[in-house]
């Protein structure tokens, strides 16, 4: 595997981390990160369902779709630790993929449109495709790593308010879909990472983010004989004269 050759393995990881961008945007925007289900005992009065996000609040009555109280400045007196700190990593993981994908479209361009052959006075200045997933990869874990310690924090923050308060708090669908957008993440991160160890020649150093010289550059310009095999070259032309006794 070569990294002049833009793979199946690059490809799917693109994707598959646009995916993981996507279900981080649907997480933080649905207001499904809690659930607060209030029960009444009178028989002309239903259940109400409070809905918490990160942004809004939302109350509902059982079998109705819209809201009886609808909370859109939620956002500024959050009240639960663990959704408040949600406000600020899922953003950053968000801005932290996307910049990673940003580098992996970088790279894939790069092998794709890029010549073979590069100019050797440009060398310094060519980026590389192997730095480039190194990079995105790492960034990609970090996401990864930001999404899901929050997401993980809400269920055993859930169980800490029913033991405190009552058992009427659950946790919704908004906290499986982070998890599983960090999952993505992950395995975006582990796609790039083995696309790099296959693609990297072992003589080459492990971190290349630029080329510091031109790749193979043996290959695009001959090489000055040196003065040692000039030498060589005239020992050999000039006869060599014996003496006869």
């Amino acid at each position: 595997m070569g990294c002049r050759d833009v793979h199946a393995a690059t490809v799917l990881a693109f994707l598959s981390g646009t995916a993981s961008v996507a279900g981080l945007l649907a997480a933080v925007l649905l207001p499904n990160w809690r659930q607060m289900r209030l029960y009444t005992f009178n028989k002309n009065e239903r259940n109400v369902t409070i809905y918490t996000g990160l942004w809004i609040k939302c109350a509902r009555f059982d079998g109705s779709r819209d809201c009886v109280i609808y909370d859109p400045q939620w956002y500024t007196a959050v009240d639960q630790l663990d959704l408040r700190v949600l406000q600020f990593a899922l953003p950053l993981s968000m801005f932290t993929a996307v910049s990673a994908l940003f580098l992996c479209m970088i790279g894939m361009c790069n092998t794709a449109f890029v010549s073979s052959v590069p100019n050797v006075k440009l060398a310094k200045c060519l980026v590389n495709s192997a730095g480039c997933h190194l990079v995105a990869g790492l960034l990609f874990l970090l996401a990864c790593a930001i999404c899901l310690t929050p997401s993980v924090w809400v269920i055993f923050y859930n169980n800490y308010l029913n033991r405190k308060y009552e058992p009427v708090f659950s946790f919704d669908i908004s906290v499986f879909i982070a998890i599983a957008s960090a999952g993505g993440l992950f395995f975006t991160s582990v796609l790039l990472f083995l696309w790099y160890c296959a693609c990297k020649s072992l003589p080459s150093p492990f971190w290349q983010p630029l080329y510091s010289h031109a790749p193979s550059m043996h290959s695009y310009a001959s090489q000055p004989y040196s003065a040692r095999s000039r030498l060589s070259a005239i020992e050999i032309d000039i006869p060599v004269v014996t003496h006869a006794s």
